[in-house]
């Protein structure tokens, strides 16, 4: 070796981790280095480009910045960075400058995955082990997605404003303008606070906006001294100040709302109205649910979902993550039904009874990507006649079902859709069917419950799919032997492991050399967690909710609820980046991965999230075990 590159060598086998390497392995990287130098105040990396080189710093100092510019750390002599961008999709995921006059080695990323997998000790280094190197996975890829970190606690500037049911329309108006408020939460002080918090919102009963001192009070010319209480919108959508702002960008989404309250212990603290939270989210989420719902027909809605495939890729290409993801898509996917429910009204009709249309499965459960098919059913008021009625809501179900088809949500294989009138019930019905199916579990009610379970009120008396949640929630939690068969039936679809934690792929058929995402990856894992969810009576249906959930419960020993919340948004990342490829790719995005197309450090991580997945299916064998067998 040359001089230059004896010394390259000798400094670093000073630094971990390249001293664990043998000497001959040293020595050849040490040919490899190039070497580049950057001034003080010099930008060497920029968020999001291309990064091909792994940069160890021989002398000066480096900064790292978050995404938002916030400092993330700061390097000297024999530091390291750029491995995040290495180890996800090779861009940068963390801006640095020179903080001086500084020089460093560059390392090329052919031959730092060669080093990866070859030198388990310097792999080890950058991912640590087990589920620890899946979680710092996890949290360094969400470390720079304002979306994720910032809660709506963090919009709130200024006290709440509130008035009284009693209070006069005069008054509610005059002190908006005193206060320089579009809105004033509604509380009522003899509303008591219920014990169980997933029935009441505290002393809230209700808003009034600005909006609505002009609808219902200055146009028809109502009494100054009209009561709150007569005017108020009471069907609120209420949140905690430690949501999220993603969750109420997409709590306005979801409703058409322009306006939510926040409670914290139960108690308004404020609102959050749509400005507010616009320069939170990109306009093109928006904008597209707007623009559904603006649709006149189901050929205008088919045209418009087109665009849909293009939302997706940029809501990953903006590091959304998969919660985020998932729940965007589920909230479009209900204003298709949505909007065609509306126009199923304006052809056959106002319905003769009340309804409700529910989702189900993944939509329910805030847990949609691209590729997905429908799951739907109605609930029907109890005074549903099937002789009078029954033409009419198989026309509106024929509808809705042949019109989301037309916009991409292809037909359910399972037939469990409101198309067929078996999945048309009466709210008495429903629960009869239920409580059968909880009391006589058996393979196939045991697969209906898995679906029908995740349940999700979209349009008309949602409330009545609210109860159904409800009901569930009670009777399993107290049927431990409908638990340990629904625990049995969650083990059926296992990870794609073989005895020595290799891939196990497809052999042959259209998808030979890979694995399906879905039903070896999050599918099952949703599983898992369902059945836990139902030991404890949440009520939650998404799959990261249920967890936090679990995890209150103190279900599982500790850190337990932490590995499946990790491994389920790393199989869920691992997913989505692979249907985004495929769609920029120009091909139709499916569930079904060739893991060659990942790097040595996914590809590792992926493992280790399938364990996981092993290890809790496992864990439902003796936990939730009974004498009793599905039979």
């Amino acid at each position: 070796m040359q001089a230059e590159q004896i010394e390259i060598a000798q400094f670093l086998a000073q630094h971990p981790p390249f001293n664990d390497l043998p000497t001959e392995a040293l020595n050849e990287l040490a040919q490899q280095v190039e070497v580049a130098y950057f001034r003080a105040q010099t930008e060497i990396l920029q968020f999001g480009q291309d990064i091909a080189d792994l940069y160890v710093i021989r002398s000066g100092s480096v900064e790292m910045y978050r995404r938002n510019g916030e400092l993330y750390n700061r390097l000297a002599i024999g530091g390291i960075f750029g491995q995040m961008g290495l180890l996800m999709n090779r861009k940068v995921r963390f801006p640095a400058t020179a903080l001086e006059d500084t020089l460093v080695y560059c390392i090329n990323v052919e031959l730092f995955n060669t080093y990866c997998s070859e030198f388990d000790a310097f792999a080890d280094y950058f991912e640590t082990d087990g589920n620890v190197r899946l979680h710092q996975a996890i949290v360094e890829q969400a470390d720079s997605n304002d979306l994720t970190t910032a809660k709506i606690k963090s919009l709130i500037h200024r006290e709440v404003v509130t008035v009284l049911t009693t209070t006069s329309v005069q008054d509610v108006a005059q002190l908006m303008c005193e206060e320089a408020v579009s809105s004033v939460l509604v509380t009522d002080i003899n509303k008591p606070i219920n014990d169980d918090p997933d029935e009441d919102d505290g002393q809230v009963v209700g808003i009034i906006t600005d909006r609505d001192l002009r609808n219902k009070v200055v146009a028809p010319g109502l009494s100054l001294t009209t009561q709150a209480q007569h005017i108020m919108s009471d069907n609120l959508v209420i949140l905690d100040a430690n949501a999220y702002v993603f969750e109420a960008v997409l709590a306005m989404l979801r409703d058409n709302l322009h306006h939510l309250p926040v409670v914290q212990k139960r108690r308004p603290i404020g609102v959050i109205s749509l400005s507010d939270i616009l320069r939170y989210e990109s306009q093109s989420s928006l904008l597209l649910v707007r623009g559904i719902l603006a649709q006149q027909s189901v050929e205008d809605l088919t045209h418009y979902a087109r665009q849909l495939p293009n939302v997706f890729v940029r809501m990953v290409n903006e590091d959304a993550n998969s919660h985020m993801v998932g729940t965007a898509m589920a909230v479009i996917g209900r204003t298709f039904k949505q909007r065609l429910l509306v126009l199923a009204e304006e052809k056959f009709g106002p319905p003769p009874v009340p309804y409700c249309f529910i989702a189900l499965g993944s939509m329910a459960r805030d847990e949609q990507l691209i590729v997905t098919d429908q799951d739907n059913a109605l609930i029907l008021d109890d005074n549903y006649n099937d002789e009078l009625h029954n033409e009419y809501f198989q026309n509106l179900a024929d509808f809705v079902c042949d019109g989301l088809a037309q916009c991409g949500y292809t037909y359910c294989d399972g037939e469990i859709m409101a198309s067929f009138k078996k999945w048309r019930k009466t709210r008495a019905q429903w629960v009869e069917q239920f409580s059968d199916w909880i009391a006589k579990p058996k393979p196939q009610t045991l697969l209906h419950s898995s679906i029908f379970f995740d349940l999700d009120g979209v349009w008309g008396k949602t409330k009545w799919a609210d109860e159904l949640k409800v009901f569930v929630a009670k009777q399993c939690r107290k049927n431990r032997v409908f638990l340990a068969n629904m625990a049995s039936n969650a083990r059926n679809r296992t990870p794609p492991l073989g005895f020595f934690k290799g891939f196990v792929l497809e052999h042959n058929g259209q998808h030979k050399r890979s694995m399906n995402l879905k039903r070896r990856g999050t599918a099952p894992l949703s599983d898992v967690i369902r059945v836990h969810a139902l030991a404890i009576g949440s009520r939650k249906q998404n799959s990261f909710d249920r967890l936090e959930d679990v995890i209150d419960a103190k279900l599982l020993p500790a850190g337990k609820a932490q590995d499946l919340r990790d491994a389920l948004e790393y199989i869920s990342m691992t997913r989505i980046r692979h249907q985004a490829w495929q769609i920029e790719q120009g091909e139709v995005p499916d569930n079904d991965l060739d893991p060659l197309q990942l790097s040595p450090f996914e590809q590792r991580n992926l493992k280790e999230a399938f364990a996981i997945i092993e290890k809790a299916q496992n864990y439902l064998k003796f936990s939730y075990s009974t004498n009793v067998s599905v039979k």
